[in-house]
């Protein structure tokens, strides 16, 4: 069995503020030790499972030399090996050879969500909305339609309520989810400690890739339009004239492809 566990550091049990996800911050380096240890707990309930090879995808965009390289080597499971500094949510590898189960740990709430903690749509955007056909997303939509397009499911959700809420909302009411904390604000939260916030994320991905729940790979329909609401104007000029692309109003943003990934590609190139 084949599983890819993605991994983001907003969602995990003891973080609450940006200072603790910017690389070089003083806080930064306990809070990517918590987040290297809800990995594992991921990968070992993985192998519990009767996983062969799990690959880990770093998703947290710390900046610098930190983007998508947080995790602590040394600290990282022996079960598993790991992707750091690739574009984000742009690893497929795994997914073409075949995944069986999709893992995404340490997750967090879409931009405006009262009860998020550090709730956002990638952080190194202004958007304040992203709709898939209509429906409004963040970044859990964005790699299950990366994951579903390559026809994986995702299987487990962990991070705060909200986001566990967001997620079943999205991928159905069977899907697995593991809450670590429960925001009080976007930047104060009610959390379980890290050690028994731990052995819930290796139960839930046991009992995730075990029990394999009626989760279908999550792939918006076809064709495909992407409508992005942005926090100011200057914002659209970089969506100025790519094919595809039409700038509808002066906050408004609109993509359409014959697919979710054409769409995609049109407003998210490699090169960002």
């Amino acid at each position: 069995m084949r599983v890819l566990v993605m991994g983001d550091m907003e969602g995990v049990s003891g973080i609450v503020v940006w200072e603790q996800v910017g690389g070089g911050a003083p806080m930064y380096e306990e809070a990517r030790r918590l987040y290297t240890e809800e990995i594992n707990a991921a990968v070992r309930g993985a192998r519990a499972a009767g996983a062969g090879e799990i690959v880990v995808v770093d998703c947290h965009g710390a900046g610098g030399g930190w983007t998508f390289n947080s995790l602590v080597p040394e600290l990282l499971h022996p079960d598993c090996e790991w992707v750091a500094h690739h574009p984000w949510s742009r690893y497929t590898e795994l997914l073409e050879l075949g995944c069986d189960g999709v893992l995404l740990v340490g997750m967090h709430a879409r931009a405006g969500t009262p009860d998020g903690v550090l709730c956002h749509t990638i952080s190194s955007t202004t958007w304040r909305d992203l709709r898939f056909n209509g429906a409004s997303v963040g970044e859990v939509g964005i790699n299950a339609a990366l994951c579903g397009h390559h026809g994986a499911p995702v299987l487990l959700v962990t991070g705060d309520e909200a986001v566990c809420r967001e997620s079943r909302d999205l991928l159905g009411p069977e899907l697995v989810t593991v809450a670590v904390k429960r925001g009080l604000s976007r930047y104060s939260a009610r959390q379980i400690p890290p050690a028994r916030a731990r052995a819930m994320i290796e139960e839930g991905a046991r009992r995730a890739l075990e029990a394999r729940p009626p989760v279908r790979p999550y792939v918006p329909a076809r064709p495909t339009e992407i409508q992005i609401e942005l926090s100011t104007v200057d914002s659209a000029e970089r969506f100025r004239g790519r094919p595809g692309v039409e700038i509808t109003e002066p906050l408004r943003v609109v993509s359409r492809g014959a697919d979710w990934l054409e769409a995609w590609n049109r407003i998210w190139p490699w090169t960002l």
